[in-house]
C-alpha cells in the first residue's frame, strides 16, 4: 500500500537506484546477526567493519561508498545482500520514501480497485 492512496502499491524493478541514494540504512540487531551469519562473520566485526552510528546517534547504520551509494551494491542494481537485506530497504517506496524518490525509482504503480484506476502504469 502507498503511502499517500490506499489504492496505490509500487512493484519494484531492481534499478537500484535507491540504493544510491545517500543517507541511514538502519539495521537492527536481528538484521546484523542475519548479515553477519551471511557474509561468514561474527557479529562484533561485521559492526566493526560494515556499519556506523546513524545521523541521529541512536542506531546502527550500513556504511556507505564514497560516493553515498550503499556498500553492498555491486555494478547497476546487484544486492550482495538481497536475501538477507534490512527492512527498510525491502519496505521502499510502499511503506517509506525520500524527498524526490519518483525521479529517481523505476518501481511500476499498481493500481487496485476503488480508486478508478486501471492497470499498472509505468511512470
Amino acid at each position: 500500500m502507498s503511502l499517500d492512496n490506499p489504492h496505490v502499491t509500487y512493484l519494484c524493478q531492481r534499478c537500484g537506484n535507491c540504493c544510491r541514494w545517500p543517507g541511514d540504512v538502519i539495521v537492527t540487531d536481528t538484521e546484523v546477526d542475519a548479515i553477519a551469519a551471511r557474509m561468514g562473520m561474527e557479529v562484533s566485526d561485521f559492526v566493526q567493519q560494515y556499519t556506523r552510528l546513524s545521523a541521529n546517534r541512536r542506531h546502527l547504520s550500513l556504511i556507505d561508498k564514497e560516493d553515498g551509494s550503499c556498500f553492498f551494491l555491486e555494478g547497476v542494481n546487484t544486492c550482495r545482500l538481497q536475501d538477507v537485506k534490512p527492512v527498510q530497504c525491502k519496505g521502499f517506496p510502499n511503506q517509506w520514501r525520500f524527498d524526490g524518490w519518483r525521479e529517481v525509482c523505476e518501481a511500476i504503480e499498481v493500481r487496485s480497485g476503488g480508486d478508478g484506476g486501471g492497470d499498472a502504469a509505468r511512470h
